[in-house]
């Protein structure tokens, strides 16, 4: 029997509903359950991995640049303590040879001093021995410029170099330029003085020439 009227139309209907359901209820799934599925998780562990790396780095980098610093302070210290040494030694020379300038220029002066008295000891020598009558005179004025010269280089702190008949020779002081064997004189002593010597301090300006005996 066909059914008619508003049955008919409500079966059409009910039919029509339920294809829906039909086509989508295959698989027991939606096109929402069909798309893959992500692991969630995965993701804030490679970002927190990517993060620690990073921080590592940064960390490294970090201990190098300090690393760098110490070197470049380290050499920058040598360096100071070289040039206060190059200094203090630059000074101290300095200060050597602003004192032995004094010391240089008295002994050039007195260089052209011994010529002078070396004339006026000979002559007072010579007058000494000649049998005239104004041999006194002359004698008493030579002595006079010699002890005048005399005083001049003590002024300048020059000072005779011992040289007594019968006193050790000194090479440092005496120069030897002959020899001779004496019983009456000990070993290496000086026998004659044949010309003068002089110094200022512990510098030797001329050495006394000697003869040495033994």
């Amino acid at each position: 029997m066909k059914r008619t009227g508003r049955d008919g139309t409500a079966d059409f209907q009910d039919k029509k509903t339920s294809e829906p359901h039909s086509a989508s209820g295959h698989n027991g799934k939606t096109s929402k359950d069909t798309e893959p599925e992500v692991n969630q998780e995965i993701l804030p562990e490679v970002e927190e991995q990517t993060g620690q790396d990073s921080n590592d780095r940064t960390d490294e980098e970090a201990k190098e640049a300090v690393r760098v610093v110490d070197q470049e302070l380290s050499d920058i210290k040598d360096r100071y303590m070289r040039l206060l040494a190059e200094y203090d030694n630059f000074r101290r020379r300095t200060q050597r040879e602003r004192e032995g300038l004094y010391t240089d220029a008295v002994a050039d002066v007195t260089k052209e001093w011994l010529l002078v008295m070396d004339n006026v000891e000979r002559a007072i020598v010579f007058a000494g021995a000649a049998q005239q009558e104004k041999t006194d005179t002359v004698s008493e004025g030579l002595a006079m410029i010699y002890k005048q010269a005399s005083e001049v280089l003590s002024k300048l702190g020059v000072e005779e170099i011992p040289s007594d008949i019968g006193t050790p020779f000194d090479p440092t002081l005496h120069a030897a330029v002959a020899h001779i064997e004496d019983d009456s004189l000990g070993e290496q002593c000086i026998a004659q003085i044949f010309l003068k010597g002089y110094r200022k301090g512990d510098r030797v300006i001329r050495h006394s020439l000697v003869q040495v005996a033994n």
